[in-house]
This record gives C-alpha cells, structure tokens and sequence, in this order.
C-alpha cells in the first residue's frame, strides 16, 4: 500500500487477512497525518498532485544523505522530488 511495494489494497488484503476496509481506514488516517500515501498502487508519476506535495514537503531540510535514506524508504528518487 505505501512504497516501495505500492501493493493494491485488495492484494494486501487477501495476503495479510486485514479487511480492505481496515487498510482503507489506516491509509485515510496517515494522509490526515500528513504522510504521503499514493493512493490505488500507483508508481510515484501516477500520484495526486496532493500526494506529491506532501511527499515533497517532508525532506526539505534534509542534507543529501538523509534526503537519499528517506527516498529509499519511499520507493522514490531524490530527482522525482525535486521535480515535483
């Protein structure tokens, strides 16, 4: 559901046991959270303009390392976020 698997919810539904609604519910409270959470398993370029935003905003005051470790644990590369 979050990168970097960016799994569909009904996968991880069937693989884990946890209902949809359950993983629909924790995807909508960390995006109230403001963690940037892709929505339907999209790649990174398929993501809301909102997801991206969010995403972006996070490592703003990271140096080069940080902002390369906290890219890894998205699924993302430092060079989409600065697009973005």
């Amino acid at each position: 559901m979050m990168p970097p698997e960016n799994a569909l919810v009904s996968a991880l539904a069937r693989e884990t046991g946890i209902t949809e609604q359950a993983l629909y519910t924790w995807r909508r409270q960390a995006k109230g959270q403001g963690l940037g959470v892709p929505g339907y398993g999209n790649h990174p370029e398929g993501w809301s303009s909102d997801d991206k935003f969010a995403v972006a905003l996070e490592p703003a005051q990271r140096n080069a390392t940080e902002l390369t470790e906290y890219c890894r644990r998205k699924g993302l590369y430092p060079e989409q976020i600065s697009a973005w």
